[in-house]
Parts: C-alpha cells; sequence; structure tokens
C-alpha cells in the first residue's frame, strides 16, 4: 500500500474512532431520562440519534465492499420513532455492533481500494467518496448529540474540548508557555 493510501486510511480510522469518544463522552453526561428527552416536538433525542446512528452503521459498513451501503432490511424511518421496547442498553447495544461494523470493513483496505467502486444506494461512490460522505454525516449528527448532552447536563457539564475561557490555561499547560502569534 502507498504510504499516502496508508496514512489515509489510518486517518480515517482515528477521526472516526474520535468521533465516537466524542459521542460516547457526552453521552455518559447524559441521565438516563435525558437520554430520551428532546428539547421540542420537532427534535430528536440523544437516543434516536443514537438509534440512527446505529442503523447506518450497520447498514452502509456491513458488506461495504460487496454489497449497496442501504441494506434491504433497514428500516430508516423507523430509526426515528421511539419504541417502547428501546432502552438506552439495547440502542448502546446497536451502537457499538455498527461502529464494529465501520472499524472491521475499514481496518483490512489494502492498496487500491481507495478507488474501488462501492454503492449507497444505488448511487456509486469510490470507497474515498464513501468514507468522506460518512464520516461528515455522523460529524452532524455527533454534533448534535453533543449539543443535547451539553443542554440537559447544564451547570453539571463537563467539556470534552477546551472549556470556555480556558484557552490559555491549556496552551500552557501542553507547551510551558503561552501562545504568542507571530
Amino acid at each position: 500500500m502507498s504510504t499516502v493510501e496508508k496514512h489515509w486510511i489510518e486517518d480515517a480510522i482515528l477521526q472516526f474512532r474520535k468521533y465516537k469518544k466524542l459521542a460516547e463522552g457526552a453521552l455518559a453526561q447524559l441521565a438516563d431520562e435525558d437520554f430520551f428527552r428532546t428539547i421540542d416536538a420537532e427534535s430528536n433525542s440523544a437516543a434516536l440519534i443514537v438509534k440512527h446512528l446505529a442503523g447506518n452503521l450497520r447498514s452502509r459498513w456491513t458488506d461495504f465492499l460487496t454489497a449497496d451501503g442501504e441494506k434491504s432490511d433497514r428500516r430508516r424511518d423507523e430509526e426515528f420513532e421511539a419504541r417502547p421496547t428501546d432502552s438506552r442498553q439495547s440502542l448502546m447495544a446497536a451502537w457499538e455492533a455498527g461502529w464494529a461494523a465501520l472499524f472491521e470493513a475499514l481496518e483490512p483496505l489494502e492498496d487500491g481500494d481507495l478507488l474501488r467502486e462501492v454503492r449507497i444506494r444505488r448511487e456509486p461512490h469510490t470507497v474515498l467518496q464513501a468514507v468522506h460522505r460518512q464520516m461528515t454525516h455522523y460529524a452532524y449528527h455527533v454534533g448534535q448529540i453533543v449539543f443535547l448532552a451539553r443542554h440537559f447536563a447544564g451547570p453539571r457539564w463537563t467539556s470534552l474540548s477546551i472549556p470556555k475561557g480556558k484557552s490559555k490555561e491549556v496552551e500552557v499547560s501542553l507547551t510551558g508557555e503561552p501562545y504568542r502569534p507571530a
């Protein structure tokens, strides 16, 4: 595998792991009742976003190189409907299974795979395009999860990044000196 291809695949996997970790850091700060709570009647709860991402992950990454990324057994619209059988535990188990499918699909990619054709809803994509498509989709929904978790946690929120007003302190702790633009 060329150095560029290998590096790109490794970085894509790293970025997906970061998004997963970010979402899980936010979800960990949600009380169970807030996991299922919406901010208004037209919005999704964190639970429904997890459910949707789990369905998307399973569909897109199962048999990634050989089958259409929109599996015939997927019921996308139902991913946005709360069911009495939905529990935090069951939705997080589906989440984990979906992410496992993603990493199992990406980790074995080899030289030339980035330009292979895959299909999503019968539309042709290179592997490179399909990975980018999914990464931006997941970033969008992870942002929603973080927003909801931060909203519902309120003052209990623990920043998952650099806290407001703490940029200089973080810089000093990392380098020993404050950042000074040239």
